[in-house]
């Protein structure tokens, strides 16, 4: 699905991409390392809202902004990482 099916929000104060559910958020975090190295460290979709494409959306916004900024990506991440992978 692409992530402008879904209103992701970039909170950089925070190092991360969200998407508010109802009371519920989907949360890309990220964390910026030494030599312009940018590591997506984690993802999470509550458990009542996976498969529907929130994870999904936030990696390819995630990866489209670091991309515009010209950072190394990097990520500790498994699920952005297949991203990753499958970019190369």
């Amino acid at each position: 699905m692409p992530s402008s099916a879904f209103n992701i929000e970039h909170q950089s104060e925070q190092s991360r991409f969200i998407i508010n559910i109802n009371d519920d958020a989907a949360v890309l975090e990220y964390q910026l390392l030494d030599n312009n190295i940018l590591d997506f460290t984690r993802t999470y979709v509550p458990f009542r809202h996976r498969g529907q494409g929130h994870a999904e959306a936030l990696v390819h916004a995630g990866l489209a902004w670091a991309n515009n900024q010209g950072f190394t990506l990097q990520a500790s991440c498994w699920y952005v990482d297949k991203f990753l992978k499958s970019d190369s």
